[in-house]
């Protein structure tokens, strides 16, 4: 496992405690997407599928991770919060929860682009999970600059 993942998984696990509890792991990691996974069983429903609120955990935390390592890769040292997200849930999960983002180039150049130009910047994330996908997030992610 490369060292810039260890240590955004690390990150996570010791600023986040829920993604302890929810068994968080990031499976795939590049400049532009990320794919992470969290068992079923300690995210289960009363009905023994996937439970609404994990899956959106999951999901956020999965952006937010997405967005932190570009942040780190481009030297934008500041802090990072969702400033919204919306879940459209479409079918129960029966397995482990998948979430999978990505940005394009384009998209992501701009999120520095405008960090480093106005110390502040907005990148809109898709975040699918599961494979069908059994739900989709939308998430807004704001960073500004500690300077």
């Amino acid at each position: 496992m490369p060292d810039y993942l260890v240590n955004l998984q690390n990150k996570i696990q010791s600023s986040i405690p829920l993604s302890n509890a929810m068994q968080f792991t990031i499976v795939e990691l590049d400049s532009c997407s990320i794919l992470v996974r969290a068992p079923l069983q300690p995210n289960v429903n009363v009905h023994g599928t996937g439970f609404a609120g994990s899956i959106y955990s999951v999901a956020v935390l999965a952006g937010w991770a997405l967005c932190t390592h570009i942040m780190e890769l481009n030297q934008m040292a500041g802090d990072l919060v969702v400033a919204g997200a919306k879940i459209e849930y479409r079918s129960p999960i029966n397995g482990d929860i998948e979430c999978q983002g990505g940005v394009t180039e384009v998209d992501r150049d701009a999120f520095c682009s405008s960090y480093k130009k106005l110390g502040k910047s907005k990148l809109e994330l898709t975040i699918n999970v599961g494979r069908l996908p059994n739900a989709i997030l939308q998430g807004s992610y704001f960073a500004v600059s500690r300077s």
